[in-house]
C-alpha cells in the first residue's frame, strides 16, 4: 500500500483513473490528487496491478463479503443413535423412526452399536444390525462409512440424500 510498493512500474486501475502502466511515483501522485490510497491488488502480475481506492472502505467491504460467505456456508449437524448388540425389534423400529426424522431434517446420522463388557463376542450381530439400518434408510440417505469397529463401538455414518 502507498509507499510500501517496491516495484518500479505498476499497472494502474480504479475509478476516475486512466488505466495504464505508470511509474510507482506517478501512480502515487495520482492517488494523492484524488485523496485516496494506492493499493497493490495483484503483486504476482507483470507489472503488479495497483488500484486507487479508499483503503479503509476496501477493508470494510472485504470483511462484509467474508461475513456473507460465512453465513451462506452450511453447518453440518451430526445426530447420534446408539444401539446395543442385542437390540430387540421394537426398540430398533423406534430408533429407526428417529433416524428417518434426522435424515429428513438434513442432519448426518452416526449410528453405533456399543459393546459392554464381554458383549464384544456379538460383534457380528452388531454389524448385521447396522447394515439392516442402512438398508431400511436407503430412501432417506446413503451410507458414507460402512460399519467399522473402533474399540468397544462399531460405527456407521449415513449422509442425507440431496433434496430435489
Amino acid at each position: 500500500m502507498n509507499e510500501k510498493i517496491t516495484s518500479p512500474e505498476v499497472r494502474l486501475v480504479g475509478d476516475n483513473v486512466e488505466i495504464g502502466v505508470y511509474s510507482t511515483q506517478q501512480a502515487l501522485r495520482k492517488a494523492e490528487e484524488l485523496e485516496l490510497d494506492l493499493v497493490e491488488i495483484s503483486p504476482k502480475a507483470d507489472p503488479p496491478v495497483c488500484k486507487v481506492i479508499d483503503y479503509k472502505k476496501f477493508l470494510y467491504e472485504q470483511k462484509k463479503r467474508e461475513k456473507a460467505m460465512k453465513a451462506k456456508a452450511t453447518k453440518v449437524v451430526v445426530k447420534e443413535i446408539r444401539f446395543g448388540p442385542n437390540t430387540d425389534d421394537h426398540d430398533y423400529e423406534f430408533k429407526k423412526k428417529h433416524a428417518e426424522k434426522f435424515l429428513k431434517e438434513g442432519a448426518k446420522l452416526k449410528a453405533y452399536v456399543f459393546f459392554k463388557g464381554r458383549a464384544i463376542v456379538y460383534k457380528d450381530q452388531g454389524e448385521i444390525l447396522l447394515l439392516r439400518l442402512a438398508r431400511d434408510l436407503e430412501d432417506y440417505g446413503k451410507v458414507e462409512q460402512m460399519p467399522k469397529l473402533e474399540g468397544k463401538r462399531m460405527t456407521m455414518f449415513i449422509a442425507p440424500k440431496a433434496k430435489k
